[in-house]
């Protein structure tokens, strides 16, 4: 089921028995997340706080707080079936014979589909607001005793490169300083924060539009590990089968959702800079205060019927982890058609994204597994990761058991491990320096003499078939 809007999401939810609603006043200083917090915890439903003390709208919060909702955001039964069919599309061959050539075109057709479509009147639009308080009106939520302020979590930061004006969509938390500014958290490594550099180097205004709200698949394909140049809102039509529906921003030369449920509006000053933070963060810790760019808010768009989203981020279990595992299986295709060896990821929620990656590999040849993680330290994102392990390809990576007891019982330090550094994730509070500090690969394969093992490596114990088949048709005999 495609979700056009947060009201139809929400709407699906409730039939689900997934979401609860809150009618008494509650606080969005501190109160709204600790509600949240034992949701996630506890693997609670969505819920959607219809009386937030000082706000005019209500809040929306869990949404995607786990498999089954955050699989339903994305109008599939599972993440793998995302993935088959990216998998299918990379797998594209250039047509050999006549009718090859004539099923690509239904392919091509089938692939513009996904453009996003513009309109000229939206839902976002209904109402406009170019003066007064503007933020104030928004419930943003205060998460954690020491956070900086007020933080807006799951915003849609479109931008556009001055170069090429090609968009980009990302998300980057918005620390709220007063009615009409936030801060911009654009790390290092972020395609808003390259967009930002090219214009700091004309000297010019970068005009950004910030869409909460709308389709789910929008908000899951700002969150998207996509390189520079490709569209999210490409992305979330091919995820949803259908184009999205986009329509100029009122102020600025921007393509907003069409559906979404606020538009912030304005632009960033390439010469100011402002301290931003702490904020409790992803990692279970808190990210320390920092400078980054100001975002001046000139108008702001709305639905007569919006929803303010939100999320929180903390120790995990949180909403974020189920994003995030949406992530690791829909661009697993890619990584293997990179790296072919590769069989299997597990990202373990515990490790909040970049500090671990569990690999396995169809091992043929001496040094494989260290091989892997030398090209997965080369990826994209994959770059930050702290520590990778790569492991046979008879190994489950869901059974966190057997993994341990491969890891402790497969590895030799001295011979196994591989020590090296290089660019880590900003919020990596152990690195020595920001961004940069030391990272681990463990290879946990079967080893042969070529790696340094001298002796035989031992047989694993395994019944045998036969015992195996008269145990389990004999089972109820046994009175279990």
């Amino acid at each position: 089921m495609v979700f056009a809007n947060l009201r139809s999401f929400i709407h699906e939810l409730e039939k689900m028995g997934e979401l609860k609603r809150i009618s008494v006043e509650v606080d969005p200083f501190l109160e709204i997340a600790e509600i949240a917090d034992r949701m996630s915890k506890t693997h609670g439903p969505a819920l959607l706080f219809e009386n937030v003390k000082g706000a005019s709208f209500p809040v929306l919060i869990n949404a995607f707080g786990s498999y089954k909702r955050m699989q339903k955001a994305l109008g599939y039964s599972s993440f793998d079936d995302i993935a088959l069919r990216l998998e299918s599309f990379l797998k594209i061959q250039p047509p050999k014979t006549f009718m090859d050539k004539l099923r690509m075109l239904g392919t091509l057709k089938t692939m513009s589909d996904f453009i996003p479509r513009k309109v000229k009147r939206a839902p976002c639009q209904e109402q406009v607001f170019e003066s007064g308080r503007m933020l104030d009106m928004l419930p943003i939520l205060t998460t954690w005793p020491k956070d900086g302020g007020p933080f807006i979590t799951l915003p849609i930061v479109i931008t556009k490169d001055p170069d090429t004006a090609v968009q980009n969509v990302g998300m980057y938390r918005m620390q709220k300083y007063d009615p009409t500014s936030t801060g911009m958290h654009w790390q290092y490594n972020k395609d808003g924060a390259r967009h930002f550099d090219r214009y700091k180097n004309r000297n010019q205004r970068m005009e950004v539009a910030v869409a909460l709200g709308g389709a789910p698949v929008a908000t899951y394909a700002a969150t998207a590990p996509l390189p520079p140049e490709v569209d999210e809102f490409i992305f979330a039509g091919f995820i949803n089968s259908g184009p999205i529906e986009i329509v100029r921003a009122k102020t600025v030369d921007l393509m907003v959702p069409a559906e979404s449920d606020f538009v912030l509006e304005g632009y960033v000053d390439p010469d100011e800079l402002r301290t931003e933070g702490p904020f409790g963060d992803h990692t279970g810790f808190y990210s320390a205060a920092d400078t980054y760019p100001v975002f001046h808010i000139t108008c702001i768009t709305c639905r007569n019927d919006a929803i303010y989203p939100a999320t929180i981020v903390g120790k995990p279990p949180m909403e974020d982890c189920y994003m995030a595992k949406a992530t690791e299986r829909i661009f697993l295709p890619m990584i293997k058609m990179i790296i072919p060896e590769v069989v299997d990821m597990e990202l373990p929620l515990e490790g909040v994204f970049h500090n671990c990656a569990l690999i396995t590999i169809k091992k043929q040849f001496p040094g494989q597994a260290k091989k892997v993680i030398h090209a997965l330290w080369g990826l994209g994102q994959m770059s930050s990761t702290k520590y990778i392990a790569v492991f046979d390809d008879d190994l489950d990576l869901r059974d966190s058991s057997t993994v341990v007891w491969k890891m402790l019982n497969n590895v030799d330090p001295r011979r196994d491990l591989i020590f090296s550094e290089g660019p880590l994730d900003a919020l990596d509070h152990s690195a020595p320096y920001p961004n940069f500090g030391g990272k681990m690969g463990i290879d946990a394969t079967r080893k042969t003499r070529e790696e340094g093992m001298g002796r035989e490596w031992p047989e694993e114990i395994e019944m045998s078939p036969d015992i195996k088949a008269l145990v389990d048709s004999r089972w109820r005999t046994y009175g279990f």
